[in-house]
């Protein structure tokens, strides 16, 4: 039952509503706002640090409160890429990943030994039964990028030995240096297979083998035991010099392991003359903070793999 309660006018003998009495919040608010507007006359810049500060507090706090409620936006969600379906190539577990360090420029594949035929370097091609080979390799002063020069050699040398390998080599042509060989070949390899690989071989020069085993692999937070590497030995001639280039690089990705400031950063930016745009993480988005991570300590997010 409800009850109201009415007001009586002795004089008329008419009976009225109470008015509605003022509440404590607006009083309250009205107060606090008096002595704010007070309190930044008197002290304006403290008054301004104090809001930016207290604005700062709640966006991290917000941001906790995402990441903890929502984490299928931030971490790997099995579920989502064990449905296949439409994949090309969803049956491939492996990764061997080729790293190049030349791009073939001659247009007769009868001169691939010759130097003036090769830009940055020396050829090296890998395959292996059951896997997914992916060459990856950064465009130079050419139009044509080093995976499709290398692709086309082996094409027409038939290196690949066997059908089913030549249907399973495919290129990613977007990585200017090292790291983004590793990283940008595991998300073309999330594009193909819908999912991550299982185990990785990278391939390049034996030399190469720690900067990719450990520096790159540690930076990726890539499993040790199912991360493998197969060397090709450099010429004789070239080996002083590339031994005493590789050391630099080393120590250049050892202080900023993910290539994204100082000399590492101008070298990217050097290795894309025709200004092209990366499509990843588009087709990986399980590692977006991955691929725009910056700094000297390993990414500590969430990985599929880890």
């Amino acid at each position: 039952m409800l009850h109201y309660a009415y007001q009586s006018d002795i004089e008329s003998g008419a009976v009225r509503k109470p008015g509605k009495p003022k509440t404590l919040c607006l009083k309250m608010f009205k107060s606090l706002g008096t002595r704010l507007h007070h309190l930044f006359r008197l002290h304006p810049i403290l008054v301004f640090i104090v809001c930016i500060s207290f604005g700062i507090t709640v966006l991290i706090l917000l941001s906790l409160v995402y990441v903890n409620h929502f984490p299928s936006a931030v971490t790997y969600k099995k579920n989502d890429l064990d449905n296949n379906d439409g994949y090309p190539f969803a049956n491939l577990k492996n990764l061997v990943m080729v790293a190049g360090h030349s791009v073939y420029t001659s247009s007769n594949c009868g001169k691939i030994d010759k130097e003036e035929s090769l830009v940055l370097g020396v050829l090296s091609e890998a395959s292996r039964s059951g896997c997914d080979v992916l060459e990856s390799y950064r465009e130079s002063w050419t139009s044509r990028s080093e995976a499709q020069s290398y692709w086309a050699v082996a094409e027409s040398k038939r290196w690949f030995g066997k059908d089913d390998v030549r249907s399973r080599a495919l290129t990613e042509e977007h990585a200017r240096d090292s790291f983004e060989n590793l990283l940008f070949s595991v998300c073309r390899f999330r594009e193909l297979t819908g999912s991550y690989p299982h185990n990785i071989t990278a391939v390049s020069y034996d030399f190469k083998e720690e900067r990719f085993a450990h520096l790159h692999r540690s930076a990726m937070r890539f499993p040790e035991s199912r991360f493998f590497y197969l060397g090709t030995p450099a010429s004789l001639t070239s080996k002083e010099g590339a031994l005493k280039g590789e050391a630099m690089v080393r120590t250049q990705f050892q202080e900023d392991p993910y290539g994204c400031v100082g000399s590492l950063w101008r070298k990217k930016l050097k290795r894309d003359p025709f200004h092209r745009t990366i499509p990843y993480p588009d087709g990986c988005s399980e590692i977006r903070g991955l691929f725009r991570y910056c700094g000297s300590a390993p990414f500590p997010g969430s990985l599929p793999w880890s």
